[in-house]
């Protein structure tokens, strides 16, 4: 799973890199292409409007008259972050992410919601994000973007009992799908791709919420190795916190889960915590991402799916324009930190 930073910090696993100056410390597998709400193009706001972050109940305060606090704490202060570190002024909270893809139905890693019991304990919150740039991060909003946990509708981790392991694997597919409180307002549903699946190269983006960090876009990705049996590797700069977080080819349809992936920090000679990077193309061991068509069965066919000839505000987020599209012959390269 990805190493989650909790607020206490006693799930955070650092690991020792050579020394790096502030300029050097730029990337996470080649350029660290992450973007806040506010730098995303329009189509991928519209998708990030249908992304969830996940809340302990006890972290959200009721606010007179209708509204809701995030309790939040700093990231900077949380890990002791070095100065140069990305996002180090923004609040983390956040423990999980995932993707609204039915009117009630929010699609996740399957860590993120083990039991009825947890179910019972979380919240679902849309909205957590940088909405204009230069402005803090939106932790105040109406409890109408709040849901909760009714039930597991369906839910599956490789190697839990149970759940064998794909022969060969040590690991495999990590999803659930949860059943809201009630119907969702203000957001669509997200498509998910119901084709034949990525392909190593394929360029594929990741929506969520890193570290518990306010929502995130990281693109220009691609698929390194999708042979596993239940989920595919990529060099998606995703941190702890993205589990759970859609993963959309190029047709902004989801094509898989982010469940699980490489250290995401790294104990820096300065004694201050930086980021861990990895070759673009080969470094890491790589963020694993559960494949759709490992649950896509259970997800009910969107009215669009089905042939409905609604407007653009009546339907679904998400067009296909073209289908998945390969990445194209890129030769080797070496990061540079400029």
């Amino acid at each position: 799973m990805k190493n989650l930073i909790k607020t206490t910090l006693s799930m955070a696993v650092i690991v020792m890199l050579p020394a790096l100056s502030p300029a050097e410390d730029k990337s996470i597998y080649g350029r660290d292409n992450r973007q806040d709400y506010f730098q995303m193009s329009p189509d991928m706001k519209a998708l990030s409007d249908s992304v969830v972050s996940f809340w302990k109940a006890g972290d959200i305060e009721a606010l007179e008259p209708d509204g809701v606090r995030l309790n939040t704490i700093g990231f900077a202060e949380a890990l002791g972050l070095c100065p140069w570190v990305k996002y180090r002024e923004q609040p983390i909270g956040a423990f999980c992410s995932g993707a609204l893809v039915g009117e009630d139905l929010v699609l996740t890693a399957g860590h993120c919601v083990t039991n009825a019991d947890s179910c019972a304990k979380t919240r679902m919150v849309f909205g957590f994000s940088v909405k204009k740039e230069g402005e803090a991060a939106t932790t105040a909003m109406s409890a109408g973007e709040v849901y909760g946990c009714a039930r597991i509708v369906k839910r599956f981790l490789a190697g839990e009992p149970g759940s064998p392991l794909p022969h060969g694997q040590s690991m495999g597919a990590d999803y659930a799908l949860i059943k809201l409180d009630r119907k969702v307002t203000g957001h669509k549903p997200l498509l998910i791709d119901r084709g034949p699946g990525s392909k190593d190269g394929y360029w594929i983006s990741v929506i969520g919420h890193p570290v518990g960090l306010p929502v995130k876009l990281a693109d220009n990705a691609t698929v390194r190795d999708s042979s596993r049996i239940g989920y595919f590797t990529a060099n998606l700069d995703t941190f702890g916190g993205n589990s759970g977080s859609p993963v959309f080819g190029a047709n902004k349809k989801i094509v898989g889960i982010l469940v699980r992936g490489d250290e995401d920090f790294a104990s820096s000679p300065q004694g201050c915590t930086t980021m861990a990077t990895y070759n673009f193309y080969t470094g890491g061991r790589g963020e694993d991402v559960t494949k759709i068509s490992a649950v896509s069965a259970s997800i009910p066919k969107l009215p669009e799916e089905k042939g409905y000839a609604g407007t653009a505000r009546e339907t679904a987020v998400g067009v296909d324009l073209s289908g998945m599209q390969a990445a194209p012959d890129i030769p080797s390269q070496t990061v540079s930190f400029d």
